[in-house]
């Protein structure tokens, strides 16, 4: 198997291994973030019911750039406030194959501090 089939499989891996340990209803929706280098998005999804319950992006608040934790931060009170109106108080937070640091981190922070509970 040569080196990038290898590392993407690492990479699966990971996430699959977060996955399991976190799965969304209604009552507490699973949030997925997803980071490229220009942009992060973030979504909460009921897996019971099939679907996404709100999302926020860089992209959608047309950030100049949004590879950067002051986005990412941005990014989650967006996610929070939408919850927020969807009456979710409580979530499981699914980061994929990345890393609790950085702008996975603020991300998670400022959707705390908009009053949605992990």
């Amino acid at each position: 198997m040569n080196r990038l089939k290898r590392m993407a499989r690492r990479r699966e891996n990971r996430a699959f291994r977060v996955r399991r340990r976190v799965r969304g209803t209604a009552e507490r929706p699973r949030i997925t973030i997803h980071r490229t280098n220009m942009h992060i998005y973030a979504q909460m999804i009921d897996d019971e019911g099939g679907r996404t319950v709100c999302e926020a992006s860089s992209v959608s608040l047309k950030l100049p750039y949004g590879g950067n934790v002051e986005a990412a931060k941005k990014v989650g009170e967006e996610l929070g406030r939408k919850a927020k109106d969807q009456n979710v108080g409580a979530a499981g937070l699914d980061r994929g194959a990345c890393r609790y640091h950085g702008r996975v981190k603020a991300l998670a922070d400022a959707v705390r501090e908009a009053g949605v509970k992990f």
